[in-house]
């Protein structure tokens, strides 16, 4: 059963209509070809004026649906041979960030993803995709191993930020995301990042630091959840959309900044209603990304993603 959000209720509505005089046609063999080809059309009609002018906070619920193709569903459908790597060779293994190598339309990579899993079990398992220190340590092993072997390193990112428990901490969890940023900038080999769902803080930008960002229509991007924000600024939860509006979140809003290279379009209704076509977009615009950069030198590579960084800081000041 589809899952719909609060601002969905419109189009429930309608779907659940075709839904139940499809029911009753089976058994009886009443003919409703017609009533449900018209609130077939209503409903679609409210699901694009609906889209049409998502808020930002909107936008935050569309890019947190549990049924929101995840990581696992990106590489398990792009990457062939892939074979996971695991551990940071320091403490432990962390399943919020999954990795390893494959083949990506015939060319050998590296492989990342930050997995927030897809049902309860799933979620717990890889801590709803939120990292602990051995999972950044692990994404820079894996960065490293790519840049010794000159690998292409491909990202998925979807968190809401990195573990904020005592235990991370103890464990250094903010130098870990800073090495593992400072590995992304230092890779010696092309980097694709793709922002799918959350993308949460330095949690996010550990994996995301690369020679060309991509980003899901209705993903979201930012330094803190807005719920964080109006915590923190109007210490009022019912300011969160508020919050999301100024924080600017949205893909549109950081392709404008140019924080994002490309937005990859979404079915309407959002990558839920349709995971496969999603996914064969994402590889789109993946492969447009990756292919240019896969002839350039390492010292190229390198000088060029530092401007890239650089600019940002720049045009933010300027």
């Amino acid at each position: 059963m589809r899952h719909y959000l609060d601002f969905e209720k419109p189009i429930s509505e309608l779907e659940g209509k075709i839904e139940e005089l499809r029911r009753m046609s089976e058994p009886d063999g009443l003919n409703i070809a017609d009533e449900v080809a018209r609130l077939s059309t209503a409903a679609e009609r409210q699901l694009r004026s609906v889209y049409g002018k998502l808020t930002p906070w909107q936008k935050a619920q569309v890019a947190r649906h549990p049924e929101r193709p995840k990581a696992k569903d990106y590489i398990g459908a792009l990457i062939a041979e892939f074979t996971p790597l695991a551990g940071d060779r320091a403490f432990g293994e962390d399943t919020a960030i999954i990795g390893g190598i494959g083949r990506f339309h015939g060319h050998s990579v590296v492989v990342l993803g930050t997995e927030k899993g897809s049902d309860t079990e799933s979620r717990v398992k890889h801590n709803f995709g939120m990292a602990r220190p051995e999972g950044y340590r692990k994404a820079r092993r894996l960065i490293e191993l790519a840049g010794r072997f000159r690998l292409p390193v491909i990202s998925f990112v979807d968190t809401s930020g990195a573990f904020p428990g005592v235990d991370a901490e103890a464990r250094g969890q903010a130098e870990a995301i800073a090495r593992s940023i400072d590995a992304c900038l230092a890779a010696p080999v092309p980097l694709v990042a793709t922002i799918i769902g959350e993308g949460g803080s330095g949690g996010a930008i550990a994996l995301a630091a690369g020679d060309r960002v991509l980003m899901l229509e209705h993903a979201i991007y930012s330094v803190i959840s807005p719920e964080g924000c109006a915590s923190i600024l109007w210490r009022d939860p019912a300011q969160t959309a508020t919050a999301a509006e100024a924080l600017r979140l949205t893909a549109d809003d950081l392709r404008r900044l140019k924080l994002v290279d490309e937005v990859v379009p979404e079915p309407m209704g959002g990558a839920q209603r349709d995971p496969q076509a999603t996914i064969q977009l994402v590889d789109a615009a993946v492969w447009d990304a990756l292919s240019p950069l896969l002839g350039m030198e390492p010292a190229m590579l390198r000088a060029q993603r530092r401007e890239k960084f650089l600019d940002m800081g720049r045009d933010a000041l300027a």
